[in-house]
């Protein structure tokens, strides 16, 4: 099952980058949580699946392009780590990189939290693995 989870995540991130918001929503189970209350900026919160799709129109919005650049899928069996970087490009030309993980709770093959970490080595403790 670990190997199923680590495609349907790198399928939804895949979605997210080509725009797809539906295929991207569609990984997430009805009671799933989204937690960015670690992020640094104005997109700080725990968000409900109701939430998804305003919070991702938000901070895309405020974007002319935000795509995320895995690097590495890190198979936790029920979660995955996903370390990678993520570029942001503004409505002026600005750009801006930012490093991070993504840590991805699976059950019956859809998600039911999606953690954002500024570190690695937390991400990797909150899914229970360690360097």
């Amino acid at each position: 099952m670990s190997q199923q989870n680590v495609e349907l995540v790198r399928e939804a991130i895949d979605a997210f980058n080509r725009g797809d918001l539906d295929a991207t929503v569609q990984a997430a189970a009805p009671d799933a949580v989204l937690d960015s209350s670690r992020a640094i900026g104005p997109y700080r919160g725990v968000y409900r699946l109701a939430d998804f799709r305003p919070f991702i129109g938000a901070f895309s919005g405020t974007f002319e392009l935000v795509r995320v650049e895995p690097e590495e899928f890190i198979d936790a069996g029920e979660q995955v780590v996903v370390w990678g970087t993520i570029y942001f490009e503004g409505r002026d030309g600005l750009e801006a990189i930012a490093s991070g993980a993504l840590v991805w709770t699976l059950r019956d093959g859809r998600a039911v939290r999606i953690g954002l970490y500024q570190e690695r080595d937390e991400a990797l403790e909150a899914a229970g693995q360690s360097e």
